[in-house]
């Protein structure tokens, strides 16, 4: 049985394949454009994971889709349109409900049956199914699938059900986004860094915040509709939030200034209040001792471990791609649940579901561009040797293995590495290669085996969607963060033995088998997806050394002249900046 989810049409779209109930494959399309959350109906998506997992379209029994088009159609053109009656017939709905599944047949060339779960269950299933769990409680939070914003249920072997939800416009997703929007960064994009800014301040804002959302009975709560306006074509809050708030609005090019840093941590201290009373009213619901969670607001790492810590459930899983792009894993293993009766029950512990590239096929390449190389193939100890020795001495170097990554995080398949025990490795990425606002963190990845010597933690953290307590901050300076806690990342030698033994051989020079870890991207594109993508970024990032495959080039070793290249190799298109929020 052979389930194909796509999620798209909104941002971030993506494509997954479910082989059996075990998923074979999934990529974001942004990866294959270069523009980043590409809404588009992912078709370049769709054919790599096609030929990633080595089937065909006539092979294909169902296309799942992650959301409900008449539902979703009803509500944009509620909230666009207030003067149409809700009595108005289901065909002025249906005006282009049609879309996903017309496009789906023009543009992927699928003519079999296409059956469109809700978003909600798209995002609940993408958890449920992947956490191994028996039986689980769920709990999804994100801006707004159709109607619904939050939701409540269970799952086990007889499927998933949610029993409660929250309805738009009252959302966790969107009063975080319409904070973030009033601290002058992008909706459906920057709310990690208002995550990241929040430990520099101080709760002296949470009182104020407290009053914008009523903690109602159950699992309800509401938005004060005086200080929101998410029809607003240029922003989501009103005036009043304005005249309330201690700062206006910052604009995007403004300083970041105390004031900013305060709302940012009042802003998570209230999100994770009402998160906490929100999972124990379910675990008084369902009983249950775990909790599968989704959704773009489980993407909040800090938040998250707020919830392991404090929250009622002995076991929480969230997938690697919680938000949207995730929805189309979710939306297959559901649909393919519905068909079968049958499921995998198994934890995600790899999120390397993207396509790889043949190493012929990358020395190739190399070969026809000039570019000197070192090989290693059959040689994997000096290989991580000559890495770890030259990340030891102070380089930076562009990780390209196997396949690509699923989901926001590059968790060494696609990242740039470095030494952590080196505070100057901080500012030298921010301002040299990611370009980035400075209070942003860095994360590391450890050897799981080694983590407890290192940070707070027990157990796996394979996806960076927890934080953890750094033991001695001050030994590993460029990936602890201001509060002392990093987004840890635990590498595990059974599920990528290649990056788990660059870990195990930096760590026989220095003490520590830990290393920076971070998106391999320029500032404004996407990961990289291709050994060419990768070249790229590295000649126009300025990293000293690449590693694809069994592979090493050095920057040093470049033919005279390629530094040049460096303003002849075209960036991605740019994105123009939010300023229509698409969830209307």
């Amino acid at each position: 049985m052979i389930v194909v989810g796509i999620s798209a049409l909104y941002h971030d779209s993506a494509c997954a394949v479910l082989i059996d109930g075990r998923l074979a494959a999934a990529a974001q399309e942004e990866r294959f454009t270069r523009r980043r959350y590409d809404a588009s109906m992912p078709a370049h998506a769709f054919r790599a994971c096609l030929r990633q997992a080595g089937i065909g379209i006539a092979d294909i029994d169902r296309v799942a889709y992650y959301e409900d088009p008449v539902a979703r159609l009803g509500r944009q053109l509620w909230n666009g349109l207030p003067e149409l009656p809700q009595s108005s017939p289901e065909t002025l709905f249906r005006l282009d409900a049609d879309r996903p599944f017309r496009e789906i047949r023009e543009l992927l060339g699928y003519s079999g049956e296409v059956v469109p779960v809700t978003h909600h269950e798209s995002h609940a299933a993408s958890a449920f199914y992947f956490s191994g769990f028996a039986e689980s409680a769920l709990l999804t939070a994100d801006a707004v699938g159709e109607w619904t914003t939050t939701s409540y249920g269970r799952a086990g072997p007889d499927g998933i059900e949610l029993f409660e939800e929250v309805a738009f416009p009252d959302s966790l997703g969107l009063f975080y986004s319409a904070l973030t929007s009033y601290l002058g960064f992008e909706v459906n994009s920057d709310e990690y860094k208002v995550m990241g800014l929040a430990p520099y301040g101080e709760g002296t804002c949470a009182e104020t915040l407290r009053t914008l959302v009523a903690d109602l009975p159950g699992g309800q709560f509401r938005l004060d509709p005086e200080y929101f306006d998410f029809r607003r074509p240029d922003r989501m809050y009103t005036d009043a939030l304005a005249d309330l708030l201690p700062v206006a609005p910052r604009r995007p090019d403004d300083e970041i200034e105390t004031v900013h840093q305060d709302l940012a941590r009042s802003l998570q201290i209230v999100l994770e209040e009402i998160l906490l009373a929100k999972a124990r009213h379910l675990h008084e619901r369902t009983g249950s001792e775990n909790l599968s969670y989704a959704g773009g607001v489980a993407l909040n790492c800090v938040a998250n471990t707020r919830l392991r810590r404090d929250g009622p459930f002995r076991d929480l899983f969230v997938p690697p791609a919680a938000g949207d792009a995730g929805g189309c894993v979710g939306a297959a293993a559901l649909v393919h649940h519905r068909l079968t009766g049958t499921y995998v029950r198994e934890r995600m512990t790899d999120a390397r579901l993207g396509p790889a590239y043949p190493a012929d096929e990358v020395r190739a390449g190399l070969d026809i561009a000039g570019v000197p190389y070192l090989a290693f193939a059959g040689d994997e100890t000096g290989l991580l040797d000559t890495a770890a020795e030259l990340l030891a001495g102070g380089e930076i170097i562009g990780w390209f293995q196997g396949r690509m990554e699923f989901g926001p995080r590059s968790l060494g398949a696609r990242s740039i590495l470095a030494d952590p025990r080196d505070s100057r490795m901080r500012d030298r990425i921010n301002a040299l290669v990611k370009k980035r606002e400075s209070f942003r963190p860095f994360a590391p990845a450890v050897a799981a085996d080694r983590c407890p010597e290192f940070f707070a933690w027990t157990g796996p953290a394979p996806f960076m969607l927890d934080t953890a307590r750094v033991l001695d901050p001050a030994a590993l300076p460029a990936i602890s963060h201001v509060d002392g806690s990093a987004r840890l990342q635990t590498v595990d030698a059974a599920v990528d033995p290649r990056f788990h033994g660059l870990l195990t051989a930096f760590g026989k020079r220095t003490g520590y088998p830990i290393l920076l870890n971070t998106s391999f991207n320029v500032r404004g594109e996407p990961i990289v997806c291709t050994p060419a993508d990768a070249l790229a970024a590295f000649v126009r990032c300025g990293l000293d050394a690449l590693v694809l495959g069994d592979l090493l080039v050095r920057a040093r070793d470049l033919p005279d002249g390629w530094d040049r290249l460096v303003g002849l190799i075209p960036a991605s298109p740019p994105r123009e900046r939010t300023t229509v929020y698409s969830f209307v």
